[in-house]
């Protein structure tokens, strides 16, 4: 199991990556920065996809914490 570790920690990154990619945010780069008008745009209810793809973040961060967690065990 230790020398399959290495492997899942990868794929786990990459899907990481894909799902944080994939995410989309109405706030445009000022709002990174305070810069942005429009209050409403933090503050929405996901539905669909995004809230798929939100929950899905969440459990392959975990996941990829679990693994190298693990892996120094």
């Amino acid at each position: 199991m230790k020398s399959l570790l290495p492997y899942i920690q990868i794929i786990l990154s990459v899907f990481l990556i894909a799902t944080i990619l994939l995410q989309r945010t109405g706030a445009q780069i000022g709002g990174a920065f305070g810069g942005s008008d429009n209050l409403s745009s933090a503050y929405h209810t996901r539905r669909g996809l995004e809230k798929w793809l939100f929950v899905g973040t969440i459990v392959i961060a975990i996941l990829f914490g679990a693994s190298a967690l693990a892996n120094l065990i």
